[in-house]
């Protein structure tokens, strides 16, 4: 029996940050400056420094051929261990062991030279995956259709858009042969039918042609399309592991119970409702602390379907009689849709803390803060729910004959 493609165990990955004071005067500044170097020469270290794990104790196995999907709220420790396995970042306690060559699709930017053409590129990102010349040669025509981008081939790619680059770089990841194919986010800046592209030419790596993916997404519909078992992380720790269906309930679950933001955040405390009626009310309860700088505080929510597209936008920049909450206080904000127009389903808010009379100036953002499901009959006379799309609106239909 063939050994894992991918083995991890026991891996840890800690960060250390140093927390810097504001000083409103010269001789608070100097004094401050003065006991640091005081400390650090006293004891070899900064009194300011504080421990962040990312992650703790992860342990699991893919199987050659096997698609992975990792899940998690921001900030449980995804892109952190997807770094690790593409030997961007070293882990500080624990083992990985890949059998294969490794190619990483984890952010605009990663493994392109910006100076180099997107011809140059192609054939630096397979010398680095150790092929030949003439290796490369041979899947060229093949990488630049799928990315369609011939007209800017030769150009540098730091002029290409964030589309055409992520195009061009998933093409180059999933056309040059790796073993193992790991892919983050980073689709969701293509548009919706590059995304399907891509998601079918995984189905063709893993299925087709036996190699192993490890693909991390909030898009709960691309995940079970694609991936056969789940991996679900929590504050850096797997709380989950196992075929890719319960793996998704159980996030789903645990994004329904609710949380509470750090208390660092401006955004303290969400309050939402597990499930709604289609058609009823919908409300939305923030804790929220107004930084005092904020000279005109606004709140913007996004609702997103469960595939994580974007569907209703709002905000209290766009409520005429708003009146902004004031600064340097701890506000509870509450967020009402009177008749909510979502179709069956599950869906997801993201919030944000904003400033300026726009509401442009981004202070605080949670994503992913809220899961609520809708349910409840259908709306229509032959009790059946639309076929397409996510919003379900009062319609009135008539025919008149012409002849």
């Amino acid at each position: 029996m063939p050994p894992p493609a991918i083995e991890v165990s026991g891996l840890s990955k800690r960060y250390v940050i140093e927390h810097e004071s504001r000083h409103d005067n010269l001789r608070d500044t100097l004094h401050h400056t003065a006991r640091k170097l005081w400390r650090r020469v006293r004891w070899g270290t900064s009194f300011e420094r504080e421990e962040f794990w990312a992650l703790r104790d992860v342990s699991f196995q893919v199987q050659p051929g096997e698609v992975l999907g990792v899940v998690g709220r921001n900030g449980a420790g995804k892109s952190t261990l997807l770094k690790i396995l593409s030997r961007i970042t070293e882990p500080t306690h624990g083992r990985i062991a890949l059998h294969g060559r490794v190619a990483s699709l984890l952010e605009v930017g990663t493994g392109f030279h910006p100076e180099l053409s997107g011809r140059e590129n192609i054939f630096l990102n397979g010398a680095i995956l150790g092929m030949h010349r003439a290796e490369i040669r041979s899947k060229f025509d093949e990488i630049v259709a799928f990315a369609e981008v011939e007209k800017f081939l030769d150009t540098p790619v730091k002029r290409y858009s964030s589309g055409m680059y992520v195009r061009l770089a998933f093409a180059v990841a999933a056309h040059l042969e790796p073993e193992i194919l790991i892919v983050d986010e980073v689709l969701a800046v293509g548009d919706v039918q590059f995304q399907k592209k891509c998601l079918g030419k995984m189905q063709d790596v893993a299925r087709g042609q036996g190699r192993t993916v490890l693909f991390v997404s909030h898009r709960l519909e691309a995940l079970r399309e694609l991936c056969t078992h789940g991996v679900l992380l929590e504050s850096g720790s797997v709380t989950q592991q196992g075929d890719i269906e319960s793996v998704l309930n159980a996030y789903v679950n645990s994004m329904a119970s609710g949380q509470t933001a750090s208390p660092r955040r401006h955004i303290q405390e969400i309050e939402q409702p597990s499930s709604v009626q289609h058609g009823k009310s919908l409300n939305l309860t923030l804790t929220v602390r107004v930084p005092e700088s904020a000279h005109e505080a606004h709140m913007r929510a996004t609702i997103y379907s469960d595939s994580g597209q974007p569907l209703v936008g709002m905000g209290t920049h766009l409520q005429a009689d708003y009146v902004p909450p004031e600064a340097g206080k701890t506000h509870r904000i509450t967020l009402s849709v009177p008749t909510l127009p979502l179709s069956q389903g599950n869906y997801r808010f993201n919030v944000a803390l904003c400033n300026g009379p726009a509401g442009d100036v981004v202070l605080d953002r949670l994503e992913d803060v809220a899961q609520f499901q809708v349910i409840g009959p259908s709306p229509f006379a032959l009790g059946r729910w639309p076929d397409r799309g996510s919003l379900v609106l009062n319609q009135d239909w008539q025919h008149q004959a012409l002849r």
